[in-house]
């Protein structure tokens, strides 16, 4: 497995990967219509190669033979900077692996990354959003010293998830 950056030539398998993780524990927590709106806005080709190629945030991929089986992406500033006294705070999104390849340490090599780069970019935390009811997700950011620090939200389509927000002080 190699760490890599992605490129917009990587925007389709990104998309496509983006989606199948998402769907595999989420989908059936939403109607269609919610969900289908949902993944048009956030894991279109489209929206993801507009993310690769703006400023704000930066994806590593965890590639494997060619195969793309994991991800994340850090986004600078924060989305969520109004929820603490940090102040120079980064956001981590969609670490995310190919469905079925969970434990494999594909999420921990990503996770040492972005530890390591938000430190080389100078932040003083990194903040995510994590599902209530995703209590595996918990346990393995709380490995790595996260806590909650808030309650927000997380929309899809119409729908509202009650989101834990978890902050890492480096």
């Amino acid at each position: 497995m190699i760490l890599r950056p992605a490129t917009l030539a990587d925007a389709p398998a990104l998309a496509q990967l983006g989606s199948s993780s998402f769907c595999a524990t989420f989908e059936h927590l939403y109607r269609p219509e919610d969900l289908s709106a949902f993944l048009e806005q956030v894991y279109s080709e489209s929206a993801v190669a507009e993310e690769i190629a703006g400023p704000e945030c930066i994806h590593r991929l965890a590639d494997e033979a060619g195969e793309l089986i994991g991800y994340c992406k850090m986004r600078h500033p924060s989305w969520y900077v109004e929820h603490s006294d940090a102040r120079n705070p980064i956001a981590l999104g969609q670490l995310y692996t190919a469905p079925g390849r969970t434990g494999e340490g594909i999420g921990a090599a990503l996770m040492d990354w972005a530890l390591d780069y938000a430190r080389a970019q100078g932040c003083d935390a990194i903040q995510l959003s994590v599902f209530s009811e995703n209590f595996g997700a918990q346990r393995f950011y709380q490995r790595y010293g996260f806590g909650k620090i808030a309650d927000i939200t997380f929309e899809v389509g119409q729908h509202v998830d009650h989101e834990f927000l978890y902050e890492l002080r480096l």
